[in-house]
């Protein structure tokens, strides 16, 4: 295959594991999503540059297997390669030699942290390669972020690779060898909170990874616990309330949310606090449950796969008898086999996705029903492997039998095309205070 060979150099973004110096600034997952984006930008060009070379791309990827990276990048034109382990010029040696025994007629490897890197400056790098043996993309802090080769040589070997002299120690090494070395414009690595001012021009503080948006009426029983658990370095909670008379707004701000007020009605509530939001994600959660352990690792890893469009969290409630463990367990069947979870699942979806398709649609009842339906039509639906703990006292009010049955006749009756505002009595009779 005497093909030139694109190696793009990079890692599967993990929140608290992938640009960990940006992590103050970001927060652990607004790092990894970062990460994210510049990796995509990097296979974007590297697409665009083959097209015009007939390069081959591979991925060579630390951390994730090849079927997270397939889902991810969604392309079988693209080879996810591990990989090796060892330091990095071990790594890159590797992947280098790798492409050229297997017919490759130049190779330039690339990595991820730059975002002034093009489809443009990948070819020249290529086209570099016909008149010399070595080209180098210089950084401004003494390294490089692009390396190419015409023949496999040795140029790792002895690097001191967090030091400032990788660049000049690299071509010192091709100058004993005998290396014709070509340099391109220098570009600046994307790795610190400075560069992150410098290269994205922030004057603010960032936006959050993640937006919390609680709907609530006269909930000054369960928002405190609610908005403990959601707290999280990656998110920002606003508390979308109805014209609550109890506590709920003053407690709600004393743990820090962000409060939004208007008419009562929970998809209004829900519309609102999205219009407010911005996070990347939003998360819709019911002010009586409650998110589990690293729930925004779940959320993150569930929008790896671009196809997904809208995400929920298995459902579980606080009471643990034997009627509700079976309520579950069908609870968890439905929203896995026919792609319909609740909003008492903690539904999240990308900000722009949830714009796309319109928001909540201000029915009565079964906004959360109506809008999976439609996003369901438009791309996946996808629960995470932890589960959200709704509180259990709608079930004790009205008793888990009735209580399922009035779900069940009020879907069935919104999917055969019933009007909202004849079924919603059916679900407000029985226990007017408990939802907004």
């Amino acid at each position: 295959m005497n093909r030139p060979r694109l190696i793009v150099f990079g890692r599967y973004p993990r929140p608290g594991k992938t640009k960990t110096r940006l992590i103050p600034a970001l927060g652990p997952a607004g790092a990894a999503s970062l990460q994210r984006r510049l990796t995509e930008g990097i296979i974007d060009d590297a697409r665009r540059c083959a097209g015009l070379t007939g390069a081959q791309i591979i991925f060579c990827h630390d951390g994730g297997d090849r079927q997270k990276i397939q889902r991810w990048l969604d392309d079988g034109n693209i080879a996810p390669v591990p990989q090796v382990t060892g330091g990095l010029g071990h790594r890159m040696l590797t992947a280098i030699n790798s492409a050229f025994d297997q017919g490759a007629s130049r190779v330039v490897l690339v990595g991820t942290d730059i975002p002034g890197l093009t489809s443009e400056i990948m070819c020249e790098a290529l086209d570099r390669l016909k008149e010399h043996d070595l080209v180098l993309g210089p950084s401004t802090d003494g390294g490089y972020w692009l390396i190419g080769m015409s023949s496999p040589v040795n140029l790792f070997d002895g690097i001191v690779w967090s030091g400032p002299d990788v660049l000049a120690d690299t071509l010192a090494l091709a100058g004993r060898k005998r290396m014709k070395p070509c340099l391109l414009a220098p570009l600046r690595d994307l790795d610190t909170p400075d560069d992150l001012d410098r290269e994205v021009g922030r004057q603010s503080p960032p936006s959050p990874y993640l937006s919390v948006i609680i709907p609530t009426l006269n909930e000054d029983r369960h928002i405190a616990r609610t908005i403990r658990a959601a707290a999280s370095p990656d998110a920002q909670i606003i508390v979308s309330d109805g014209g609550s008379t109890d506590r709920t707004v003053a407690i709600a701000r004393a743990h820090g949310a962000r409060i939004v007020t208007g008419q009562r009605g929970r998809a209004g509530q829900q519309n609102r606090g999205a219009a407010a939001a911005g996070g990347e994600v939003l998360l819709f959660l019911h002010a009586d449950t409650r998110m589990p352990l690293h729930y925004e690792d779940h959320i993150f890893d569930t929008l790896m796969d671009r196809r997904t469009v809208l995400g929920a969290f298995r459902f579980a409630t606080d009471l643990h008898t034997p009627a509700m463990r079976t309520i579950a367990f069908f609870t968890n069947l439905r929203a896995g086999r026919l792609k319909l979870p609740y909003g008492d699942q903690g539904l999240f979806m990308r900000r722009a996705d949830f714009n796309r398709f319109g928001g909540f649609p201000e029915t009565a009842i079964a906004e959360d029903l109506y809008l999976v339906r439609k996003m369901a039509r438009n791309g996946r639906i996808a629960l995470a492997p932890a589960a959200a703990v709704t509180s259990g006292r709608r079930w004790q009010r009205l008793g888990p039998v009735r209580t399922t049955l009035v779900n069940t006749i009020i879907a069935v009756g919104c999917l055969a095309g019933v009007p909202p505002e004849r079924l919603a009595p059916l679900y407000r009779l029985p226990a007017q205070s408990i939802k907004p």
